[in-house]
């Protein structure tokens, strides 16, 4: 933990175990060409990518200035947008995996490593993630801290998750479904790209769009 922890401070964590039924797991075997993208709105860095925040937002800054309310954040202060709890998917997902069973393939957590690194993760080897930049809001947040540390776009999507927490890989037949069932769980979505033939890789369309969608504050 640079940055926070010192030489001789300790962690204590913990963690649990959890079993489930292999017939029942999402596959990224099961991913196919055309497949849509599905992203849902992060609620800001996510816990992620906080040692460079720090580093370009934090250090040499003073109390009060943490806590002045600034225009690019929407009128929140730095402290209270670095601060914003990490949005937690669970309770969605499972009702959407429980009331249309088969229609998601496969999903991708947005963690450290942005979308670039975490996407290629729910891919088979004959396929690509196909994103479209500039489908969806980024959180000022990220914004604010990509510019003080002066990432170029591809830096940036392989540092935040730059506004989408969670991709789902959906069935094209039965994509909206998905869509209004996420809806009616209190997601915001975003159809964010295909499914394409490839090699396991994510790709992007319209380069130098990302930063182009209007805000989600």
């Amino acid at each position: 933990h640079p940055g926070v922890m010192d030489p001789d401070d300790y962690d204590l964590s913990g963690f649990c175990v959890g079993l489930v039924d292999r017939t029942k797991m999402l596959d990224p075997e099961s991913v196919r060409e055309g497949d849509v993208l599905i992203g849902l709105a992060s609620s800001g860095l996510h816990s992620n990518g906080y040692s460079l925040a720090r580093k370009v937002c934090v250090e040499g800054k003073t109390h009060y200035e943490l806590r002045i309310e600034r225009e690019e954040l929407g009128g929140r202060s730095l402290q209270d947008a670095l601060l914003e709890p990490t949005r937690i998917y669970v309770k969605p997902v499972r009702a959407v995996l429980e009331a249309h069973p088969g229609a998601v393939r496969a999903l991708a957590h947005i963690t450290g490593g942005g979308i670039s690194e975490n996407l290629n993760r729910a891919l088979p080897a004959s396929c690509d993630a196909e994103v479209d930049l500039g489908t969806w809001p980024v959180p000022a947040i990220a914004r604010f801290v990509c510019d003080a540390a002066h990432l170029d776009e591809a830096e940036a999507l392989k540092t935040f998750n730059m506004g989408l927490g969670l991709v789902l890989i959906v069935d094209p037949d039965r994509v909206d479904d998905v869509e209004i069932a996420l809806s009616a769980a209190g997601e915001e979505t975003y159809r964010v790209g295909r499914i394409v033939a490839g090699s396991g890789e994510v790709r992007y369309t319209g380069d130098g769009s990302l930063l182009e969608h209007g805000d989600a504050i």
